[in-house]
This record gives structure tokens, C-alpha cells and sequence, in this order.
């Protein structure tokens, strides 16, 4: 029987994680081949995520930004898709979340009829402003997608409310789980240095560690300003804490957290993590000051608290499952919620993470199997047939 290509295609560090289990799972699939495309996004972070696991990018575009805007992105990747899908001619097109690689990689398939998987589908918050530009992005591939692979119920529910038909929806869990186990299951020893000392400090303190990640555009400039006076007001009123801030690789996000935080004996300012630290990081911490999106489901796998700096969220069963708490970036209400957290040492019960089981990956490999069919002679134009059709006509 001839192989089918499936494209899984990333261009950030969260997008080549939730992938790895996908490739991983796909590997040992008698028809399906993985075939891993980086985008060039966020170049290195998407060759260390995935190296975690053992993979390496099949294909990497070449998307030179010398600007680093949106449209200039969008240019680049969407004729560097259209020349590897005409290459490849793939059965299939996963692509991941809600970033601009998502978008641009979806619309290519679309365009060349080939169907769409959108992983991680469903997430919303209803408002385009927040987060911004990824509510819109993810809306829009809903549009084209041909096979939606929610996470939760709760997200297929936001696509049946946009009338997309039951039959392309499949409720998988987040990969991220998946990964998020793995990784944790092999308990690799710190590589970044400044965790490593870190670490040895906290060991012969006795003192708790807090993670603090945020990059998101609409928190540029005055919220972001507000949330780093939050977190040293924090370290200052809690002697026994260290802080670990893995900066935003944007140089103005950098120029910020800097001018806010430089100097100050029990911050740590780091590099960004590569994925095993991350997690490492994650098994560790009291409390987790977020507005990552990924990291609001990393986190319950181990029972760490997160506040998420944001006042919207489209990963709301953290919130109802009460991993998390919507603090926004007001600097009081950050202050006074990790207070409360911190002063009552608030641990929650590890491994009832609300985003899965740890066995997404095989849920989306039966999907896509069931999407473009067992066998080469599949002649349905892509993305003018359903899923049923599809199955049909393999």
C-alpha cells in the first residue's frame, strides 16, 4: 500500500510541542508519513522543541523578515507553501493553534484543495481584540478547515454554535499533554545555566520559585509595565521566592523587562527555556504569573496555580476546573491574588489536567486515517468533500 504524506506544519516553539506527539504517533502508522514543516517563524525554537522528542524539521521554508511584520511574514510564507505543496502534493495539511505560520499554511492547502486539519480548534474568546492577532487567525481557518480537532468539548460546542457541521469535528484532548508527560517521564537534568544555579539556590534556601512568562501583543508597553511593578512588589514582600522570567526573544518586550526588573537580587531574567526546562521549571514552581496560552495547560498537569494575565481567555476549563484565575495586569489585583496564593501555600492535585489524557495523538491519527482514507486512489477533490466523503471514497 503507497504511503500518504500528512504536512504538520510549525513555525513556533508552542506549535512544534503539540505537533512532536502527532509526528511521533504518525511514525509507526502503516499508510500516514509525518512530514514536519517549519515555517522559519521563530528560527532555534522550533529545532529545540522538536529535538525533545527526538524529531527535526523535514523541510524548512526560508522567510527572511527583515521588518519582522505580519504582512511581511504573510508574504513570504505563502508562496514558500505553495512551492512545497506543489512539490509534495500531500494527502493532508495539519496545522496547528492560532499564529500567522497557522494561517498562512491553511490557506495555501486551501487554495490547492487540499484539507486542513486544524489542531487545537474550537478556542475562542469572542473578542478579536484579545488575543490579538490569534482570535482572528483561528477564526478564519475554521473557515477552510475540513477536519477540526477540538480539544475539549468545550471547544468543539464554540464550532457547532458557528454551524460547523458535527461530522468534521473530533474531540481529541490537547497534544499538549501528551507532551507534556513524555517530557516529564524522562526528568532530563537542567541545560540552561542560569536554571541550573538557580536551582542550587533554591535548594539551599528552602525557597519557592515563581515563573513568570508573558509576550502578548496587546500586553506591549503600559500593561506590561504594570505587570512587571506587580512582580517585583511581589519578590519584595515574600522573602523566601525567586522569580524566573524566561524574556520574549521581541527586543522591545526585552528593553522592558529589563528597565523594570534589572538588578534585583531574586529576579532571574533568563533566555528562553528550551522545552524540558520548561517543564522542569513547571514541576517546581508554587505559582505560575502567565499569558501564555500553553502554559495555562501545562500547568494543572502538576498542580501549579496560574494566574493569567489577561482578561479574556479562550482556555476557560482551567479557570472552571479552578487550575486558574483571570487576574488581567492590573498591578493590585496581581499583587493581591499571588499574595493569597503564596501566603496559604495553594498546591492543587496533580495529573486532573482538564485539556486531556495524554492520548490525543492517537485520537488525531485515527481522524486523519478516517479523513484522506487508507488508499492512493482516492480521487475526491480535497477540500470539496466532507470527512464522510472523503472516507468514502477511499
Amino acid at each position: 500500500m503507497v504511503s500518504k504524506e500528512i504536512l504538520l506544519v510549525a513555525g513556533t516553539r508552542a506549535e512544534a510541542v503539540k505537533i512532536a506527539p502527532v509526528a511521533v504517533a504518525l511514525a509507526g502508522h502503516p499508510v500516514l508519513r509525518p512530514v514536519i514543516v517549519h515555517s522559519g517563524q521563530h528560527a532555534g525554537a522550533v529545532e529545540q522543541a522538536l529535538d525533545a522528542f527526538g524529531l527535526a524539521p523535514d523541510i524548512t521554508l526560508d522567510t527572511p523578515r527583515p521588518t519582522g511584520s505580519q504582512a511581511e511574514l504573510m508574504a513570504s510564507l505563502l508562496p514558500a507553501f505553495e512551492s512545497v505543496l506543489g512539490r509534495r502534493e500531500p494527502a493532508a495539511v495539519l496545522v496547528q493553534g492560532d499564529t500567522d505560520t497557522t494561517l498562512a499554511g491553511a490557506l495555501a492547502a486551501f487554495w490547492r484543495r487540499i484539507p486542513v486539519a486544524h489542531l487545537e480548534a474550537g478556542l475562542r474568546t469572542g473578542d478579536l481584540a484579545a488575543p490579538f492577532p490569534e482570535e482572528g487567525n483561528r477564526q478564519m481557518v475554521s473557515r477552510i478547515a475540513a477536519l477540526h480537532l477540538a480539544p475539549t468539548e468545550e471547544a468543539a460546542a464554540a464550532l457547532r454554535a458557528e454551524r460547523v457541521p458535527e461530522r468534521e469535528i473530533v474531540v481529541t484532548g490537547n497534544t499538549v499533554v501528551d507532551a507534556v508527560e513524555r517530557i516529564a517521564d524522562v526528568e532530563l537534568t537542567a541545560r540552561n545555566p542560569a536554571l541550573a544555579a538557580l536551582e542550587r539556590d533554591l535548594d539551599a534556601t528552602e525557597g519557592r520559585l515563581v515563573l513568570v512568562t508573558v509576550h502578548r501583543r496587546e500586553s506591549w508597553g503600559e500593561p506590561l509595565d504594570r505587570v512587571l511593578a506587580a512582580v517585583r512588589s511581589m519578590v519584595d514582600r515574600h522573602p523566601d521566592i525567586r522569580v524566573l522570567l524566561p524574556a520574549h526573544p521581541n527586543p522591545s518586550v526585552r528593553d522592558q523587562v529589563s528597565a523594570a526588573l534589572a538588578g534585583h537580587p531574586r529576579i532571574v531574567v533568563t533566555e528562553p527555556l528550551g522545552y524540558p526546562d520548561l517543564v522542569r521549571v513547571l514541576r517546581r514552581a508554587a505559582l505560575v504569573l502567565t499569558d501564555s496560552g500553553g502554559i495555562q495547560e501545562e500547568a494543572p498537569t502538576f498542580g501549579v496555580p496560574v494566574l493569567v494575565l489577561r482578561d479574556a481567555t479562550e482556555r476557560m476549563p482551567a479557570v472552571e476546573a479552578g487550575c486558574a484565575w483571570l487576574v488581567g495586569t492590573d498591578s493590585n489585583r496581581i499583587l493581591a491574588e499571588a499574595g493569597w496564593v503564596l501566603g496559604s501555600w495553594l498546591r492543587l492535585p496533580p495529573g486532573r489536567n482538564p485539556f486531556g489524557d495524554g492520548s490525543a495523538a492517537g485520537r488525531v491519527c485515527a481522524a486523519l486515517e478516517r479523513l484522506v482514507g487508507p488508499s492512493k486512489s482516492d480521487t475526491v477533490e480535497r477540500r470539496g468533500a466532507t470527512v464522510d466523503e472523503l472516507t468514502a471514497a477511499s
